[in-house]
């Protein structure tokens, strides 16, 4: 009974497999969507609007860090839960992506969430008079929640790995020798 419990356990990780598809199809509509914005910053260089330009390439650069975003947590679900990938079939393979583990993966995430809420505040301080104070005040305040959350765990993950399992010292200069 055990023993078939345990496979069954095991053979369940395959049940992330269509999640893993579904956002491949969330990167293919990002990629559309992506388009969309390159066709809108075309329009507005030929009508010689250019103070909107940067908003727009900005849109491109959130669109854009999202769908990295997608890919590397796709990546890294299906490296750390589902099957390894041989490299050797795959020449194109990149050697970080099968090295990611589970806490670089949040640590990645949180640093894109960054990123993309520093985009959408300097969106906001860029388009003034069509943000309220109100908005401004609430969207930098998020913003510093994210870097704050961020840092904070990206401390809590070098603390942690510069100990052991149970907080001994890891390295010789960090023991006490008396």
């Amino acid at each position: 009974m055990k023993r078939l419990f345990e496979y069954y356990l095991l053979m369940s990780r395959w049940l992330l497999a269509p999640f893993l598809v579904m956002m491949t199809l969330c990167l293919a509509a990002l990629m559309v969507n992506a388009a969309k914005k390159t066709l809108t910053v075309v329009a507005i260089l030929a009508k010689d609007e250019s103070d909107h330009v940067t908003l727009e390439i900005l849109n491109i650069i959130d669109v854009t860090l999202t769908g990295a975003l997608l890919v590397l947590v796709s990546v890294s679900v299906y490296e750390n839960f589902v099957s390894r990938v041989s490299k050797t079939e795959f020449s194109g393979w990149p050697d970080w992506m099968g090295s990611i583990d589970f806490s670089q993966l949040k640590l990645k995430l949180l640093s894109t969430i960054v990123a993309i809420s520093a985009i959408k505040l300097l969106e906001a301080f860029m388009d003034l008079s069509e943000t309220s104070d109100r908005d401004l005040y609430f969207y930098m305040g998020i913003h510093l929640t994210f870097v704050a959350s961020t840092v904070a765990f990206a401390l809590g993950e070098r603390l942690s790995s510069s100990h052991g399992s149970h907080g001994e010292a890891t390295s010789q200069s960090e023991t006490y020798n008396p």
